[in-house]
């Protein structure tokens, strides 16, 4: 049956395998489900990972070094951001050009909702490549 320790263990293997199924937007709701970033790891494209209580996906594999945190390479890592995968609305945040918005992305800024209508967009609601969704 294996101790209390070994279960949890062998649980929490089985727990962050399923997360790897989530959306970004439901990853987002459940960041604790993620594993913090650390050095020496070997990542993969599409893995996601905390750093300072904030999500990041992998968009670059490698293994990572300690001057290679997720706010230092954006080349290897973007934030998540709410509302960038189509499944929900998340509040607008302003993204870098490493986690634009896409086609079809969801956001409410300044109480309206709008929608990408753009691919790589990276310009704030209301000023280019958005339109108000009126349902």
């Amino acid at each position: 049956m294996g101790s209390l320790i070994e279960r949890a263990r062998a649980l929490r293997a089985t727990i962050e395998e399923l997360a790897t199924n989530l959306t970004d937007n439901d990853a987002l709701e459940a960041k604790e489900l993620f594993s913090i970033w650390m050095v020496g790891k070997e990542y993969s494209v599409g893995d996601r990972v905390r750093y300072n209580d904030t999500l990041y996906k992998v968009l670059q594999a490698h293994t990572s070094q300690a001057d290679w945190t997720p706010t230092n390479a954006p080349s290897l890592f973007a934030e998540i951001l709410p509302g960038q995968d189509g499944t929900d609305i998340g509040e607008w945040v302003q993204p870098d050009s490493t986690n634009p918005y896409q086609i079809g992305d969801k956001v409410i800024h300044n109480g309206i909702i709008y929608e990408c209508t753009v691919a790589n967009n990276v310009w704030e609601p209301g000023v280019y490549g958005w339109q108000i969704v009126t349902e």
